[in-house]
């Protein structure tokens, strides 16, 4: 097996062209891989997302949104991540996205979990970058690990460690909906050990982890589930009133992976990252998106959160309910869509959108755009040519008696984002053979 070479990619600072930039980094990836012996093996090449050619596929994705609080002082974490699918290897994706300056990552190791707590099943194993144990990852960089072969399967948890040298300011995904894992600052590295006892301090987000990818050439694709909180997971721990189930892996993308496992042939398997954000909109210009959202919207974060995972071959696009409050008409959220379908499908990718879910507070005039919208959405059942298919979350969510709320049965009580109850609904409507026309032949 060649050698895999971190890739470190260095953000722009404007949203736009952090897509640029971005986009032209891959170009100039992929353009040396016959240049120089010492750039990623062909298949690692993000463009080409032909299974066979490509046996890399993302299996959990947690997209950084901003900085941790706290900094970490030369201590190590545990991150807990539940893969959609298995393989014969894995490799993960460190991130320092928001950082302003240099990661020092001295050493990283991958390890069977139950999940429950910080214990790993087996001794961890090495984790290397480029063939050495430490990797400095530059502000607004990030780089992908050499191979290592731990064996895994679909539904599998499994604890990444990292230990950092120095002070920093870790970049973060909010809502990990469970419990991962931190030594004392000063502590050192900690990440071959098996037994959780020094990992004394928790977190309930997700530290520089964004991505886990599985070596599976036997699989079809990736699809990449892609929105603001609803996808994130809100609500996927809520199993009714006094009752909570952190960790347990109930967010509808979770139980749409459990589905692709048991139901589509062996011929027919995807992997399912989930790329969402809490509060974020589709649409940049909507007057009332807060900074701390600001420059995540759909278009600004597709390469990062999309396109640079591996496999990538459907997206599952839910966005909307934020850009309604926000101030964004119908017309602005269209021309958002457009955007972003446009970029997936001349990248090879199949789009499958959902219409506006209802939400409380919606006044006569969010209606009738959220109907303008949705209408969109439902035209020739391929948002008028520019979508693949419809996911019709919208009709599985709303109350029949009050449509501006959820059903009650599935609602959290906020009026907006689906208990267990209803994750598994949203994933129980969702087309399989819909989705496994995304499978590349």
């Amino acid at each position: 097996m060649r050698r895999f070479l971190a890739r470190v990619l260095e953000p722009a600072r404007a949203p736009l062209a952090k897509g640029v930039a971005a986009a032209l980094a891959l170009t100039l990836a992929s353009s040396t891989l016959a240049a120089s012996a010492s750039t990623a093996a062909p298949d690692d090449a993000g463009p080409d997302r032909r299974p066979g050619r490509n046996a890399w596929f993302t299996s959990w994705a947690s997209s950084q949104q901003g900085l941790a609080p706290t900094p970490l002082r030369d201590q190590s974490m545990r991150m807990i991540t539940h893969l959609s699918q298995g393989g014969d290897a894995v490799r993960i994706r460190v991130q320092n996205t928001f950082g302003a300056a240099p990661l020092t990552v001295d050493a990283a190791t991958v390890a069977h979990s139950a999940g429950k707590d910080a214990a790993t099943q087996g001794r961890p194993l090495p984790v290397t970058f480029d063939g050495r144990r430490e990797v400095v990852v530059p502000p607004g960089g990030e780089v992908w690990s050499d191979p290592t072969g731990l064996r895994t399967t679909a539904q599998d948890d499994v604890a990444v460690s990292l230990s950092v040298s120095g002070t920093v300011v870790p970049g973060r995904h909010d809502s990990a909906f469970r419990t991962n894992y931190l030594t004392p600052p000063g502590s050192g590295d900690h990440t071959a050990d098996p037994a959780g006892t020094a990992f004394t301090g928790t977190t309930g987000s997700t530290l520089l982890v964004s991505a886990v990818d599985v070596r599976n050439p036997r699989l079809r694709g990736t699809l990449v589930a892609y929105g603001s909180s609803v996808v994130d997971g809100t609500g996927s721990t809520d199993c009714g009133p006094d009752c909570d189930r952190p960790g347990a892996n109930l967010r509808w993308t979770d139980d749409l992976a459990r589905r692709i496992t048991s139901e589509l042939p062996a011929t027919r398997q995807f992997a399912l990252a989930n790329a969402g954000i809490g509060g974020t909109t589709s649409a940049a210009t909507c007057p009332g998106i807060g900074e701390s959202v600001r420059g995540l919207d759909a278009a600004a974060r597709l390469e990062r959160d999309v396109l640079a995972l591996h496999g990538v071959t459907g997206v599952l696009y839910y966005y909307g309910t934020n850009d309604l409050p926000a101030g964004c008409d119908a017309g602005q959220i269209q021309a958002s869509y457009r955007e972003v379908f446009q970029r997936l499908r001349a990248a090879g990718v199949k789009v499958y959108v959902t219409p506006i879910t209802p939400r409380p507070g919606y006044t006569d005039q969010h209606n009738r755009d959220r109907h303008a919208v949705g209408t969109f959405v439902s035209k020739w059942n391929s948002c008028a040519g520019t979508c693949d298919g419809i996911l019709p979350f919208d009709q599985v969510l709303e109350d029949p008696v009050r449509p501006n709320s959820i059903y009650p049965p599935y609602d959290t009580g906020d009026g907006v984002h689906a208990n267990i109850t209803g994750q598994r609904a949203l994933a129980d409507i969702v087309s399989l053979p819909m989705l496994a026309a995304s499978a590349r032949p």
